[in-house]
């Protein structure tokens, strides 16, 4: 290992340094963010529901139904 070696830092990575530096509220923002598209109770009820009013697809789509 040379005499002065430092760890690489990727420019990605400086950039995401900076901006955090920048800007102190940037990850509770992010996390905010989260909570109103992500983070949500599931109502088990609508799941069900949907769940059960789903159409079986039939073996061969492009094919007409001759009944």
């Amino acid at each position: 290992m040379p005499l002065f070696w430092k760890p690489y830092k990727s420019e990605i990575t400086n950039f995401i340094d900076e901006l955090k530096a920048k800007k102190p509220t940037l990850e509770a923002e992010q996390r905010a963010g989260r909570g109103l598209l992500w983070d949500r109770e599931l109502n088990r009820e609508d799941q069900a529901n949907y769940r059960a009013s789903r159409v079986e697809q039939q073996p061969y789509v492009y094919q007409t139904k001759s009944d």
